[in-house]
């Protein structure tokens, strides 16, 4: 293995590289080698960090009503949250704040509209936090009996400002049907009667089916007991990832005892259908934006066996001069090793610089403005992505260097017998 890359084998394969040759048409399919490899590595990249940003914009997007990690019941719609729970919670190393949020499903009964939606209830906090981040002056909610509705969902459901409609749970109605034996049973039932203070815009999933409330109003419509809660969103501080808070938060999970049958769920568990496809999207792009630089090495494969046969003199004489198969392999390997190298250094300094340039001044711009609530394309670039991308394009480069350099070698072996035979 050290005689294919000792360092004679790489000083001739530098020279072998950049020393003229008798056909001009050899610099020229390494130069379409190169730049094969330059381009195609650099498309790959800005691809997989304009993917990586649309991801991160879904992810901010779903954090301005969740947190990326929360405390759930793993069977029941709810657990009890006291005092002391979120104190601990709050005292731990790099959590922001920890909320305790009411959701689950209600039915929406509006001017001979139905509509099935996901009721969240809101603590104060929670609610001035949204405000923040949206930019919004108004509060969301009039009176502790109001909502806010989802802009679609208001749209398709002819809901407005001050409209007053039924909003009540799915068990309510198998409670009725199973109290119809009871008749006293059904008189202590209630559906709530709510006005419409205000709609909000945040992510489609949520605009499109969610309803806001305050935690008092839904926990009457939800049918939880009081200090009852569907979970305890936690936010981090700034600088603490998710998977930081994550860990912070399973070791402090190690050391306390938390409430019965809880579990932490992150926004990817979560939302795990959602970002599953997108990082399928990411890694199919990587397999046929390959192509690119698998079409840019295989002509470099045939631009080391036109050298080989070029340098075949020179061959021989290193063979006369005591190298063996494996250095003259190594030769070619590491010219073709060297190409790679070099065009994947390119591809992945080029490919910087364009991310960079189009995250500081946006330069691609987004075809409607009004479709998307961004005016460029996002660009995240993760450092992963960068030495995937790298090591796939560096490896290719030699493995389809394999072929010309045994054919370099077995050139060499053919031209000493030819020469012995004189």
């Amino acid at each position: 293995m050290l005689e294919f890359f000792d360092r004679p084998s790489l000083w001739i394969a530098r020279r072998f590289s950049f020393a003229p040759k008798r056909f001009r048409i050899i610099n020229a399919i390494s130069a379409i080698s190169f730049a094969g490899i330059v381009i195609g590595v650099c498309t790959l990249l800005v691809v997989m960090s304009v993917l990586n940003g649309f991801q991160k914009l879904a992810s901010d997007l779903f954090l301005t009503l969740d947190s990326p990690v929360q405390m759930i019941s793993e069977d029941s719609p709810g657990f009890m949250v006291n005092s002391e729970l979120l104190e601990s919670l709050r005292r731990i190393e790099g959590v922001a704040s920890a909320e305790p949020y009411l959701e689950g499903e209600a039915v929406l009964a509006g001017k001979g509209k139905n509509e099935l939606v996901t009721l969240k209830g809101l603590s104060p906090l929670a609610e001035q936090r949204l405000m923040r981040v949206t930019g919004r002056q108004t509060p969301l909610f009039s009176t502790p009996s109001s909502i806010s509705a989802g802009e679609f969902l208001a749209y398709r459901t002819g809901l407005y400002q001050n409209s007053v409609v039924n909003l009540f749970s799915p068990e309510l109605i198998r409670i009725s049907l199973a109290s119809l034996s009871q008749p006293y049973i059904l008189s202590a039932l209630r559906i709530a009667e709510v006005s419409v203070s205000s709609t909000f815009t945040l992510q489609k999933l949520f605009d499109d089916r969610f309803v806001l409330s305050s935690n008092a109003l839904a926990r009457e419509v939800l049918l939880l007991g009081r200090s009852e809660y569907s979970g305890i969103d936690i936010r981090p501080r700034k600088g603490v990832s998710e998977k930081e808070l994550a860990a912070r938060l399973t070791e402090w999970q190690s050391l306390n005892q938390q409430p019965e049958g809880t579990r932490f769920r992150t926004l990817a568990e979560k939302y795990r259908d959602i970002f599953s496809v997108m990082e399928l999207e990411k890694w199919v792009s990587f397999a046929v934006l390959m192509l690119i630089v698998l079409v840019a090495s295989l002509s470099l494969t045939g631009s080391l066996a036109m050298t080989a046969i070029d340098k075949k003199r020179d061959l021989f004489s290193l063979r006369c001069l005591g190298m063996g198969s494996g250095g003259l392999m190594g030769i070619f390997m590491m010219q073709g090793g060297l190409t790679g190298l070099a065009g994947t250094a390119g591809g992945v300094g080029l490919a910087w610089v364009i991310c960079r340039m189009q995250e500081l001044f946006g330069l691609v711009r987004l075809p409607s403005k009004s479709a998307f609530i961004i005016e460029a394309y996002p660009v995240s670039m993760e450092m992963g992505d960068f030495l995937a991308v790298a090591c796939a394009a560096i490896l290719l480069s030699l493995a389809v260097s394999i072929y010309p350099a045994r054919n370099a070698a077995a050139i060499a072996r053919s031209q000493s017998l030819a020469m012995k035979s004189i």
